[in-house]
């Protein structure tokens, strides 16, 4: 049976960041940490190796796979930092047209450092997208 590897885990949020190769990279993370932590109002959860996530909600498709995972959350990868937002938001589109500097994937929003985006709309996308996991998944914690 297929086994999810993004789960929460009691793993530390600091350490995590403390990690983080690129010291520009890691002062990123610190402000992403603050401003999901004061957005959502939820305490950060490790999710998996590299997900830092913040509450959760209980998902199952009409497939029958179901699972469960955080409502927002961020990675700040080698690359690029991850941001991962509710897929199939069409609000989303609409507040992206302001972030700023970004691609994007089925659930990720991938920035390159966050001078390069709105902070405002960050917090706007945050909102959305808590708002919309709890109409689609209203049961979680």
């Amino acid at each position: 049976m297929y086994e999810l590897k993004t789960k929460p885990t009691d793993h530390s949020v600091l350490e995590f960041i403390e990690n983080v190769d690129s010291p520009k990279k890691r002062e990123d993370a610190y402000r992403l940490l603050d401003i999901f932590t004061e957005t959502t109002g939820y305490e950060a959860k490790m999710w998996g190796p590299s997900i830092i996530g913040f509450g959760s909600y209980h998902y199952k498709y009409k497939t029958g796979h179901e699972g469960d995972a955080p409502l927002v959350g961020f990675s700040p990868r080698k690359a690029k930092i991850s941001l991962y937002f509710a897929t199939g938001d069409t609000k989303r589109d609409e507040l992206l047209k302001e972030f700023g500097k970004y691609t994007a994937g089925k659930g990720c929003v991938y920035i390159n450092k966050l001078a390069d985006i709105d902070t405002d709309v960050l917090k706007a996308l945050i909102n959305q997208s808590v708002s919309f996991l709890n109409e689609l998944y209203p049961s979680h914690e």
